[in-house]
C-alpha cells in the first residue's frame, strides 16, 4: 500500500488524485495502527504470562469491536475501495516521472528581460570558468585565432563547475545570462546547452554534443559509436557545456552513469569547461571537480526592486505607502528567492486593496493557492523524487516550527518510533535513521548551521504543503479551531498563548500519533484535561509532556516519550509499566526519585536518559522479578542499591552483569539479617563486580571477616619500575564507603591504592573489629582529600600526610595525629588522646570534644589556619598559652586566622590568652555564643585593625569592667543577652565610621538612664525598633524623627 501512496503522490497535481490521496493515507495508517495494536497484545502475553486469562486475539477482538462495528472490517473495505479507484486511474502501472508540464525544458535563451542584483555572482562564475577580463580579452582572442587547434595546450579531462542552490533561486537565469555575454562568447568556441531534468540519458546527451560541435545529426545507433565520434569532435574546439538542472538520477548505478557521459571528454583543449546546475548538494559533490558555487537569495534592495517588477510590471512604479509597508513585511518570507517573488507578485497584482494584501501577509505561503510553475510546486518536485521512506521522514518535519534546530540523533529516534525506518538486516534502526538524515542533508533538504541543522524556510513551506492533512502547528489561540480532523502529528508552541480551556477539544483528534507540547503549556493544563487526552488519544507513538496522568497506561503504541517539564512528581504512575512498546524515555529536566515496581516489564526500553541519576533499589529477596529492572538501565545514569544480598547466590549475582553497566554512577551493596548459609558472601560480592568507570561504591553490613580484592581481579597489570605500584583500573572511582561491617578485621586485600588513582573520599564507619589501616596506603593516594572514620575504637594510630579533610569520631588515637589536612574535624573522644596537633597545611579546624578540659596553644602548630571553630566542648575550662613570649617573638600564633567561632562551651571562663593581637593579627570575624565566660578582654579589640564582625551573644555572666573599645574597621556589631554594658554605651560607638549593622539587646534603661524623662531620636532613617513600649514606659516625652 505504501507503493500506491508513492505513485499517487507523483500525480497529486491531478485534482482527482489530490482528493483521493488523503483518504488513501488515512486508511493505510489506520491499518498500521491495528496491526501494531495486535502485536501489543502478543507482547502483553509474553510479558505477563499467566497473568492474563485471554489470548491476544480475543483481547484484540474485544477492543476493536464496538457493537456491530468492527475496525478491521472497516479498514479492509476502505482499502479495497481505494485500490479499485487507483487502478481505474491507471496509477498501478504508472512509472514515477515528472510531468513535462511541471518541469518545462530550458534553453540558453534568457526568459527574464533583466537580471537583478547578480553582478558579483556573474563575475565570480566567469572567473571560475576561466573567462578573461576586458583588458586581456582582445589579446587572448588574437592569440587563439593565430594558432592551429593541434598546437594548442590540452588537458586530460574537462573541469566541472557545479552551481548549486534551492529550486527557484535563479540558477538557470544566472547561467543563461552568462551565455549571452560577449566576453564568454569570445572565450569559448562553442557553448552547448543541455536541459537534463530528472532523466539522465547519456545517449541523448551525446547526440546533442555531436550535433552542436559538428552541425550534423549523429548517425550511429549505439553508444560506443556515438562516443567514438564525440572524441574526435571535442578535440577541435574550446567549449563550454552547460548541463542545466541535474537530478540524482545522474548518480544511479553508483555514479557509473555520470562517468559514462564524461568518458569521451578527454584530451580537450585547455580552457574547455563543463558547468552544471543542480539543487542537490549530493549531485554537486559527485560530479564536480571544483568547489561548488552556492547561489543564495537576492539581497534586500535588489530583491525589493525585483518584487516591485513582479507586482506592478515596473520597478519604478509609485506605490501606496500602506501597500509598500505590507509588501516589505511580506518580503522576508520569500528569502530572496525570485520564483517566490513571482508567485506572490502574481497574487498581489490581482488587487491593490490593503485587505487583499494583508490576507497574503497573514497566510503561510503553503496555504496560498499556486500554479504548478510557482515556487512551492517547483520545490515539491525535489520532494517527489525522494524514495517513499525519505518522503515520510521529511514531511513529518512540518510538525516543527520554522528555524527549528534539528539534531540528527534525536530526530532519527523519533523517526524510528513513528515507524518510518525500514529494517536492514541486523543494523540498529537508530543507525539506519541517521543514514536517512545524512541522505536528506546531501539532497539539500537540511542545511547545517552552527553545529545544528535547519530547513530552509521555503522548503519548510513545501513540507507543510505536502503534509497539510497530517501535520499541524498550533501557533496562536485561533489555530486550535483549524486543526484538521485527520491530523496525525501535532505540536503546540509556547508562543501560541492557548489557554487550557482552548485545547480541551484536542482529545477529539483520536488518530494523533505525535503530540509535542511545550513544558510551560502542559504545566498549566489541568490534570483532568491531561487524563482525558491520554484516555482518548490511543494512537500516540511520540509525545512530549510535562506531567503524566494515570491514564498514560492506555498508550499501547507509545515508543518515544519526553518528560520535558519541572512539574513531575518524584515517581511515575503505576500504569506506566504497561507501555510495553516504549523505546526511548527522556526525563532530563525533572527528577524521578522512584520507579514503579514493575518497571522491568518495559522490555523494549532502549534508552532512558536523565540529567539526574536515577535511584534504583533492588530487594535481592525478589531477585527473579527485579533482574529485568537492572537490565533496563544500560544507557541511563543510575544509582543502584541492592539490599538483602544474603538471599542470593553468586550465580544469581552474575546475572546482573554489572561490569557491562557503563552508565552506573554509584553502587550500594547491603546485607541484612536475611542470610542463607549456603551462599558465600565473598563469592557474591565478587560476582557483583562494578564497571571500571563507576564513581562511587558503598558497602553496608557485609557479614564477613575480610573483603576480596574487588578492584584487582580485572586489572590489566602493569608495573611502574620507579615505585613498584601496579597499574590502574578504576580510573573514575572517587568515593568509597565501608559501613556497618562489624566482623571486618582488616582491609589489606580489599583495596589497593594503585587501582583507584582518582579516589577522593574514603569513609570507614561502625567497624568495631577493624584493628588497623596500613598507614603507608595514604602516601599512594594522589587524589585523596577526605578521610572519615567513625566508631572504629580499635584504630590506634593514623598517618595521613596529604589528606585535605579529616573527620574522626570514636577512634582511639593514642599517640599523635600528623597530617597536612586543610580541614580537620575532631569530635567526641579524639582530643582526649591527642597530645599535639601538627598540621602544616590545615586551613579549617573544628573541635567538638566533650571530654576536652583544656587547650594548650603552645602544642599547636597551625601556621596556615584560616578558620577555627570550637563548639560543644562541655568540659573545656581554659584556652591557655603557657609561654606568652612565644606569641610575641613570632609573627603570630595563628598568623592567617580570619574567622574564630566559640560556642556552647558552658564551662569556659576566660579567653585572655587567645584574644590578643599577637595571636590573631589577621582576625576579621569573632563569634562567641552561649559560653559561661566571666570576662572578655574587650579593651584589646581596638588593636585588631582588620576586625569587621563581632558577635557576643547568650553569655549572661559577662562582667564588663573594662572600657569597651572597638576598632574603626568594625562593620557589624551584635551584643545580645551578655550582661550589663550600659555603662559603656553609646560612647563606645562614636568612632565606628564603618559600622553598617548594630544589634544590642540589653537593659539599656535600667541603670544610669532610670531618670530619663525626655527622649529624642532623629536622623536615624534605618531605625526599626527601640524595644517596644516597655523600653520607654517611664519617659514622659518621646520624639522620633526620621
Amino acid at each position: 500500500m505504501y507503493n500506491l501512496i508513492d505513485r499517487a503522490e507523483w500525480r497529486s497535481h491531478v485534482p482527482c488524485v489530490e482528493q483521493l490521496l488523503p483518504h488513501l493515507k488515512d486508511a493505510v495508517y489506520d491499518a498500521e495502527d491495528l496491526l501494531d495494536e495486535f502485536e501489543w497484545y502478543e507482547l502483553k502475553l509474553k510479558i505477563e504470562g499467566n497473568a492474563t486469562q485471554l489470548s491476544p486475539f480475543i483481547d484484540f477482538f474485544h477492543n476493536v469491536t464496538h457493537g456491530s462495528f468492527n475496525k478491521v472490517v472497516d479498514v479492509h473495505k476502505r482499502l479495497s475501495n481505494l485500490s479499485r479507484q487507483i487502478e481505474n486511474m491507471g496509477l498501478h502501472e504508472a512509472t514515477p516521472r515528472f510531468d513535462k508540464l511541471l518541469r518545462p525544458v530550458t534553453t540558453s535563451f534568457r526568459t527574464e528581460p533583466k537580471i537583478f542584483g547578480r553582478d558579483k555572482e556573474l563575475e565570480e562564475v566567469m572567473r571560475l570558468l576561466g573567462v578573461p577580463n576586458y583588458c586581456t580579452l582582445s589579446s587572448s582572442k588574437r592569440k587563439r585565432s593565430s594558432n592551429a587547434a593541434s598546437n594548442k595546450p590540452r588537458i586530460t579531462s574537462v573541469p566541472v563547475l557545479p552551481v548549486v542552490g534551492i529550486g527557484g533561486v535563479g540558477k538557470t537565469t544566472l547561467v543563461q545570462q552568462i551565455t549571452t555575454l560577449q566576453r564568454v562568447k569570445s572565450h569559448f568556441d562553442k557553448i552547448i546547452w543541455i536541459c537534463v531534468s530528472d532523466e539522465f540519458d547519456v545517449e541523448r546527451f551525446t547526440k546533442v554534443l555531436i550535433k552542436s560541435l559538428s552541425g550534423e545529426e549523429a548517425t550511429a545507433n549505439n553508444l560506443d559509436d556515438l562516443q567514438q565520434d564525440l572524441v574526435e569532435r571535442v578535440q577541435e574546439k574550446r567549449f563550454l557545456i552547460i548541463l542545466d538542472d541535474i537530478w540524482p538520477d545522474a548518480l544511479k548505478e553508483d555514479g557509473r552513469c555520470w562517468r559514462k557521459f564524461c568518458a569521451p571528454l578527454t584530451n580537450v583543449l585547455q580552457g574547455s569547461m563543463l558547468l552544471v546546475t543542480t539543487r542537490f548538494a549530493e549531485v554537486a559533490d559527485l560530479v564536480g571537480t571544483m568547489d561548488s558555487f552556492a547561489l543564495e537569495g537576492l539581497k534586500d534592495d535588489a530583491f525589493w526592486n525585483f518584487f516591485m517588477l513582479c507586482v506592478f510590471g515596473s520597478e519604478d512604479s509609485h506605490i501606496d505607502p500602506q501597500l509598500e509597508l505590507i509588501g516589505r513585511s511580506i518580503l522576508p518570507k520569500l528569502k530572496g528567492t525570485p520564483l517566490a517573488a513571482k508567485t506572490i507578485g502574481r497574487l498581489l497584482r490581482k488587487s491593490r486593496n490593503t485587505a487583499h494584501w494583508n490576507d497574503i501577509l497573514n497566510n503561510e505561503l503553503w496555504q496560498i493557492e499556486q500554479k504548478e510553475t510557482d515556487i512551492l510546486p517547483a520545490l515539491r518536485l525535489s520532494y517527489m523524487y525522494l524514495p517513499f521512506h525519505l518522503k515520510r521522514c521529511f514531511s513529518f518535519c512540518a510538525v516543527y516550527p520554522k528555524d527549528y534546530n534539528f539534531q540528527m540523533g534525536s530526530l532519527a529516534e523519533i523517526w524510528v518510533a513513528e515507524g518510518f525506518v525500514e529494517p536492514q538486516g541486523s543494523i540498529p534502526l537508530q543507525h539506519i535513521g541517521c543514514q536517512y538524515f545524512e541522505e536528506l542533508v546531501n539532497l539539500s533538504f537540511f542545511q547545517k548551521l552552527r553545529g545544528a541543522y535547519v530547513i530552509h524556510d521555503l522548503m519548510h513551506d513545501m513540507a507543510q504543503l505536502v503534509s497539510k492533512e497530517e501535520c499541524f502547528i498550533v501557533k496562536n489561540a485561533n489555530d486550535v479551531e483549524n486543526v484538521p480532523q485527520s491530523v496525525r502529528h501535532l505540536s503546540i508552541l509556547s508562543t501560541s498563548h492557548v489557554k487550557p480551556a482552548g485545547i480541551q477539544s484536542l482529545w477529539k483528534h483520536t488518530k494523533l500519533r505525535t503530540l509535542l507540547c511545550n513544558n510551560y503549556l502542559t504545566s498549566s493544563i489541568p490534570t483532568s484535561v491531561m487524563d482525558r487526552w491520554f484516555t482518548e488519544l490511543k494512537c500516540l507513538r511520540v509525545a512530549s509532556m510535562c506531567t503524566l496522568p494515570q491514564s498514560i497506561g492506555n498508550q499501547k503504541h507509545l515508543r518515544y516519550l519526553e518528560i520535558s517539564g519541572y512539574g513531575l512528581a518524584n515517581s511515575l504512575p503505576s500504569s506506566f509499566c504497561s507501555l510495553y512498546n516504549l523505546q526511548i524515555l527522556y526525563a532530563t529536566t525533572c527528577t524521578i526519585n522512584e520507579l514503579p515496581r514493575s518497571f522491568n516489564k518495559l522490555i523494549n526500553l532502549q534508552k532512558f536518559k536523565s540529567n539526574f541519576p536515577i535511584k534504583v533499589e533492588i530487594d535481592a529477596a525478589e531477585w527473579g522479578e527485579k533482574i529485568g529492572l537492572i537490565n533496563n538501565f544500560n544507557q541511563t545514569t543510575t544509582d543502584l542499591i541492592i539490599y538483602n544480598l544474603g538471599a542470593i547466590s553468586k550465580d544469581h549475582a552474575a546475572e546482573a552483569e554489572l561490569k557491562k553497566k557503563i552508565h552506573l554512577n554509584s553502587l550500594t551493596l547491603g546485607w541484612s539479617s536475611l542470610i542463607c548459609p549456603e551462599h558465600n558472601e565473598t563469592d557474591v560480592i565478587e560476582a557483583l563486580h562494578p564497571p571500571t568507570n563507576i564513581k562511587s561504591v558503598y558497602l553496608n553490613g557485609y557479614p564477613g571477616e575480610c573483603l576480596p580484592s574487588l578492584f584487582a581481579d580485572l586489572a590489566a597489570v602493569t608495573v611502574d619500575n620507579n615505585n613498584g605500584i601496579v597499574g590502574t583500573i578504576f580510573g573514575s572511582l572517587t568515593e568509597l564507603s565501608i559501613e556497618g561491617c562489624r566482623k571486618l578485621s582488616n582491609l589489606e586485600q580489599f583495596l589497593q591504592p594503585a587501582y583507584v588513582p582518582a579516589i577522593r573520599k574514603i569513609v570507614i564507619a561502625d567497624c568495631p573489629s577493624l584493628k588497623s589501616i596500613p598507614t603507608e596506603w595514604f602516601e599512594y593516594f594522589p587524589s585523596l582529600q577526605e578521610l572519615n572514620m567513625y566508631k572504629c575504637p580499635n584504630i590506634t594510630h593514623l598517618l595521613a600526610p596529604y589528606i585535605k579533610k579529616l573527620l574522626l569520631s570514636s577512634v582511639n588515637l593514642r599517640d599523635f595525629l600528623d597530617c597536612s589536612s586543610q580541614t580537620l574535624r575532631l569530635s567526641w573522644s579524639d582530643m582526649a588522646f591527642i597530645n599535639s596537633v601538627d598540621c602544616s597545611s590545615l586551613t579549617n579546624l573544628h573541635l567538638s570534644c566533650s571530654d576536652l578540659a583544656s587547650i594548650e596553644l603552645q602544642k599547636w602548630s597551625l601556621p596556615v589556619l584560616q578558620e577555627l571553630k570550637i563548639s560543644h566542648c562541655q568540659s573545656l575550662t581554659f584556652i591557655i598559652e603557657s609561654d606568652l613570649s612565644l606569641c610575641k617573638r613570632r609573627t603570630g600564633k595563628f598568623p592567617l586566622l580570619t574567622h574564630l567561632t566559640i560556642e556552647f562551651c558552658l564551662k569556659l571562663e576566660c579567653l585572655d590568652d587567645l584574644l590578643t593581637h599577637e595571636c590573631l593579627p589577621a582576625i576579621k570575624s569573632i563569634t562567641i555564643w552561649s559560653c559561661y565566660l566571666l570576662s572578655v578582654p574587650i579593651e584589646r579589640l581596638g588593636s585588631f585593625p582588620f576586625l569587621k564582625d563581632l558577635d557576643i551573644s547568650q553569655c549572661p555572666c559577662l562582667n564588663w569592667q573594662s572600657v569597651m573599645v572597638f576598632p574603626p574597621s568594625l562593620q557589624t556589631l551584635t551584643l545580645r543577652n551578655c550582661g550589663d554594658f550600659s555603662a559603656w554605651s553609646p560612647n563606645c560607638l562614636e568612632n565606628l565610621s564603618s559600622l553598617e549593622s548594630l544589634t544590642m539587646y540589653s537593659d539599656l534603661w535600667s541603670s544610669n538612664l532610670t531618670s530619663l524623662q525626655n527622649l529624642k531620636i532623629q536622623c536615624c532613617p534605618d531605625l526599626l525598633s527601640i524595644g517596644g513600649q516597655e523600653a520607654i514606659a517611664t519617659v514622659n516625652r518621646f520624639i522620633c524623627r526620621r
